[in-house]
């Protein structure tokens, strides 16, 4: 049985929403609109909704351990970001050879580093990477080529990695080693053409991987050799990603996107689902 979608900050209708992620200390559910640009939160407790304008393309978003400020991944680079101030400081950017790429999407790993995907702002070269964050604020280049790096998640136990590259249809995995460096790239998943082109990603408690469909309006779950489980049809062609919330973790969020749907009025919402599993514990830079 499918489960009961309810529609949520239906209002902002993103254009490009994106990077759900769950920050229990605040009870908040923040996710972007790449292309407003704009940061979004709902409130689990009361159901208030909140947006603020960035001044350029915003990527993701994730808290700092310990620290009231977050990361975020901008068009030009990584940033840290103060919310109650909206003040925004440079780190520096992985690629300053590209000035037309931007941040994408990324995830925090179990030692607490962020894996952040990239691309072309056009989508009409292959210029996307996979850059590694460390503590220090430091980064590296991971991978690459990709046309529109995206949607990282990782297992159960934290030993490999899931990237995808949307603009070839295919999800790799990776074996991730204790010091942050990656081995034995492979092709996890290859999407047939009416699947449309993976986006964002997911890890539930079961170690089964939640994947949203952009062009395939729906997500998936996926057992761990990538078997597929499970399709949950949403009422929105394009749809990005995923993440669960609430103190239990128990309540998946669906981001979506406006954009190329525009007739559609749920296209763009923010969707909520029950979907009977629950979510791992967000992780926050350097935890």
């Amino acid at each position: 049985m499918d489960p009961q979608i309810r529609i949520v900050a239906r209002a902002a209708r993103d254009r490009l929403g994106e990077g759900p992620i769950w920050v229990p200390e605040r009870a908040r559910l923040f996710w972007v609109d790449i292309e407003a640009p704009a940061l979004n939160w709902l409130d689990l407790a009361d159901g208030a909704t909140g947006r603020r304008t960035f001044p350029e393309p915003l990527g993701w978003i994730i808290p700092r351990a310990g620290r009231r400020d977050f990361v975020v991944g901008l068009k030009s680079g990584f940033a840290t970001y103060d919310l109650e101030a909206d003040r925004i400081v440079p780190i520096g950017d992985p690629e300053p050879e590209h000035p037309d790429n931007r941040l994408n999407d990324a995830k925090v790993d179990f030692a607490g580093r962020i894996w952040a995907g990239s691309m072309h702002q056009a989508e009409t070269a292959i210029a996307g990477a996979l850059h590694r964050l460390d503590p220090d604020l430091t980064w590296q280049r991971m991978d690459g080529e990709y046309g529109v790096a995206n949607g990282p998640t990782f297992s159960l136990d934290g030993r490999v990695i899931y990237h995808s590259d949307s603009a070839a249809r295919t999800v790799y995995a990776f074996d991730l080693a204790a010091d942050g460096t990656l081995s034995g790239k492979r092709a996890f998943l290859r999407f047939p053409d009416d699947w449309g082109w993976p986006d964002g990603m997911t890890t539930d408690a079961e170690g089964c991987l939640w994947i949203a469909h952009w062009g395939g309006g729906r997500i998936s779950r996926l057992d761990p050799e990538g078997c597929l489980m499970r399709v949950v049809p949403l009422p929105a062609p394009n749809v990005t990603s995923c993440a669960f919330a609430g103190e239990g973790l128990d309540r998946l969020f669906v981001t979506s996107a406006a954009r190329g749907a525009e007739d559609l009025p749920e296209a763009g919402a923010l969707f909520e689902l029950d979907v009977g599993v629950v979510g791992l514990p967000p992780r926050a830079f350097g935890d």
